[in-house]
């Protein structure tokens, strides 16, 4: 038996396999996953945002997972929402006397709850979207730009992204409320993969997917009536696989922009990880290459 930690982290780049070692951990520990990734809140999505979940069938149990499947397709998920669904799945593990394990490659997720982040919910501002109808994404990254500076180009991806950055903003410029919580302490395990390693399995997994199904799933979302602006506003797979089902690049295309895009996303996920540690955050780094055997019983040890 081990003593319950208040929380165990485990971060780390797309295809470093956090995932299959979070769930080793969870056997052993007998805890309980929370995920940190912004994209499998989302039913359907399964392929494209790299569920996995036979990972979480550990020699036969199954390791119970939160927030993933929670929102339909289509519809957009926050950060605000996630502090909120995180806070409330934190309590009601810890409230059972489960170890909770929060597993992810989303860092703003995860430094949002281990922080404490104060956030505000910011509602539709209709008429700022009405004058900023019809501007260009780059009139639009000008405009978000005399709020901020903007360190990588995610909240300008589409127009969609850029008009709601903008909308946060004019909301932060106005209005000061806050929402507290409490900050939570966490062993941090980080999974580190080599570069060239990391590039060859995104490359590996890329085709592995296009080549099991994730076409079909993303037409799939579309017969249902997920539009394509929103599947688009997702990124990544979906927007560029939805792109090439309407006709708008070819396969190659298709396949080689994706695979510069998601190794970019590689790239600023440590990125972001490195500037945790530079705000003061302890990340515990274990070789990639490390059987999850091995790991898991790293993490004990760091636990005793």
């Amino acid at each position: 038996m081990y003593d319950v930690c208040p929380l165990i982290t485990v971060l780390g780049p797309t295809a470093s396999g956090k995932t299959s070692f979070a769930c080793k951990l969870a056997a052993e520990l007998g805890g309980e996953i929370i995920s940190a990734d912004s994209r499998q809140v989302y039913r359907g999505m399964d392929i494209g945002t790299g569920k996995d979940l036979e990972d979480y069938t550990v020699d036969g149990r199954k390791i119970p997972y939160h927030l993933i499947d929670i929102r339909n397709a289509g519809e957009q998920y926050n950060i605000f929402e996630y502090q909120r669904d995180f806070h409330n799945a934190y309590r009601d593990i810890v409230l059972r006397g489960v170890q909770p394990i929060l597993c992810g490659g989303s860092g703003l997720y995860i430094e949002s709850v281990l922080k404490g982040y104060r956030l505000v919910e910011v509602p539709v501002n209709s008429e700022l979207r009405e004058n900023l109808n019809g501007k260009t994404l780059q009139e639009l990254t000008s405009i978000l730009k005399t709020y901020k500076t903007l360190h990588n180009t995610t909240d300008v991806d589409t127009i969609k992204r850029a008009i709601r950055a903008i909308e946060i903003e004019e909301y932060y410029k106005s209005h000061n409320e806050i929402s507290g919580v409490e900050p939570i302490d966490s062993l941090i395990i980080g999974i580190d993969i080599d570069r060239e390693e990391r590039r060859l399995k995104i490359t590996d997994r890329l085709k592995s997917r296009l080549e099991n199904g994730m076409i079909d799933e993303i037409k799939g979302l579309l017969a249902s009536g997920v539009s394509s602006d929103a599947l688009i506003y997702y990124g990544l797979e979906y927007k560029y696989v939805t792109q090439y089902i309407l006709g708008e690049l070819s396969y190659n295309d298709m396949f080689s922009l994706l695979e510069i895009a998601i190794h970019q996303f590689a790239k600023r996920q440590m990125t972001w990880f490195r500037g945790m540690e530079k705000r003061g955050f302890h990340i515990n780094w274990i070789d990639y290459s490390t059987a999850d055997e091995e790991k898991v019983s790293i993490v004990t040890k760091l636990l005793q």
